[in-house]
């Protein structure tokens, strides 16, 4: 029995670490890798289109969308998240639905697609924190956030990466 558990321990950690496999596609002579659900370009909001409907949003509001941006950060402990870049300085914090996968972490300054769900949410002071810190800001700057903040997230099921 003993065994079956370090064999089983094993097969579950190797299956765990494997990488991402990352299907490469083409749209009008630019390649992209493909992670999470597949998605096409047809009906693509800009960042500034994006950011018009974010601002037209109440919280807790959900619009399903896809949209380009540039990616100004990513989650410096295993991509469970990034952010991407709106019009007017504005910047949408995008998790990935159901953990189902992760960014690589030197995709800032990349161009990406993220297809899913647009919201608005009042972001709590904890999680501000913790987003914080695993963006690798300095304790300092962590310690000024001090009331909950109206942000925008997005839960992408898929996403393009532009391959430069």
């Amino acid at each position: 029995m003993r065994l079956f558990n370090i064999l089983l321990a094993v097969f579950t950690v190797v299956l765990t670490c494997r990488g991402q496999e990352a299907e490469k596609v083409t749209y009008d002579g630019v390649t992209y890798s493909t992670i999470g659900a597949n998605l096409d370009l047809g009906n693509v909001l800009s960042d500034a289109q994006m950011d018009d409907r974010f601002n037209k949003m109440q919280t807790n509001d959900t619009l399903r969308t896809k949209f380009k941006a540039k990616v100004t950060e990513v989650c410096k402990v295993k991509g469970c998240w990034m952010k991407l870049q709106l019009n007017n300085g504005q910047e949408t914090m995008v998790r990935f639905k159901d953990y189902g996968f992760f960014m690589p972490s030197d995709i800032a300054g990349k161009d990406v697609v993220v297809n899913g769900y647009a919201y608005v949410e009042a972001m709590s002071v904890e999680d501000q924190k913790h987003y914080a810190k695993d963006g690798g800001e300095c304790q300092s700057k962590i310690d000024e956030i001090k009331e909950p903040k109206k942000t925008f997230g997005f839960e992408a099921d898929g996403v393009l990466i532009e391959n430069n």
